[in-house]
């Protein structure tokens, strides 16, 4: 037998379900609830609607406050992490550009301590106005989606919003961890000009006390393949870009692999990287010369 009230060959409930029907079993209201575990009643409210997510150490606290058994509160503890390991969209239901940058934004400045890998781009933090407008340009124009924005201004307005983002780099508390493979150094996105520019953003932004910036290097032996680009915040948080959508998870055995992955790709990097740097300046700064001259 089982303390239990879960019906017998039901379909598993949501976590807010099972919390609701044991706070309804021990005849509690919301207000009383929260009052015991130091949550306000919209929030209890929040989280048996599932309107929130149901964050695992809020579960437990509210599980055992409930006077659940042990067995319980572990199996529902662990509905709630399996939730939270999810990728899952974070966007805005309207999203735009700007609003991109300003939900990552609002992110950032919670955090830490901030990992970056990016195979194919240089990461938004260290982008100039005029890489960062290529490449949002690119977005608007080739994927034609009104949903994502509706006029040049968007972008304007987005690049603006990326550079205000940087500015949390000359924070002094704060740690960031940059990590690309030499091929974006070679991805050009933008003109020579701009490639310039921002590979001297790269290196002005790797003399930073705070910053540790590494290049995968094209010949390295990888210990794990490429596949994309993320980012993550502290220990809480990870996040992919995708070409219209942003995916997050807060799960902690998502952001523990994705840390790993950092971790092992970081330690095959370089970590001086002016020489090649340099070579890519040079090659850019070359295609700026007349022919005759180039030749």
């Amino acid at each position: 037998m089982t303390d239990s009230p879960d019906p017998a060959g039901q379909p598993v409930e949501s976590v807010g379900a099972i919390l609701a029907r044991w706070r309804k079993r021990r005849r509690l209201t919301g207000q009383a609830l929260g009052e015991q575990v130091g949550m306000s009643q919209a929030k209890i409210s929040r989280l048996e609607n599932g309107v929130v997510a149901a964050e695992p150490g809020d579960v437990r606290l509210v599980a055992e406050k409930l006077g659940m058994p042990p067995a319980e509160v572990e199996r529902v503890v662990a509905l709630a992490e399996r939730a939270d390991n999810r990728l899952t969209d974070w966007t805005s239901t309207q999203p735009s550009l700007a609003d991109r940058q300003h939900q990552t934004a609002h992110i950032e400045e919670q955090a830490r301590e901030i990992r970056v890998f990016q195979p194919a781009v240089v990461p938004g933090l260290v982008q100039t106005s005029e890489y960062a407008r290529a490449i949002l340009s690119a977005l608007r124009e080739e994927m034609d989606d009104a949903r994502i924005a509706d006029s040049p201004v968007a972008v304007a307005e987005a690049v603006n919003a990326r550079m205000r983002r940087s500015e949390i780099l000359l924070a002094p508390d704060r740690k960031f961890h940059f990590l690309i493979t030499e091929q974006v150094l070679r991805n050009r996105v933008c003109g020579p000009a701009a490639m310039v520019s921002q590979i001297a953003r790269l290196r002005e932004v790797a003399a930073y006390p705070n910053v540790h910036f590494r290049i995968i290097a094209d010949d390295a032996q990888l210990p794990i393949a490429t596949y994309h680009g993320f980012y993550v915040a502290d220990d809480r948080w990870v996040s992919v870009d995708l070409f219209n959508v942003s995916v997050m998870s807060k799960g902690r055995t998502t952001v523990h692999t994705y840390r790993r992955v950092f971790d092992a790709l970081e330690s095959v990097a370089l970590a001086d990287t002016g020489e090649t740097l340099d070579h890519y300046q040079t090659d850019y700064a070359r295609m700026l010369l007349p022919h005759s001259l180039a030749g």
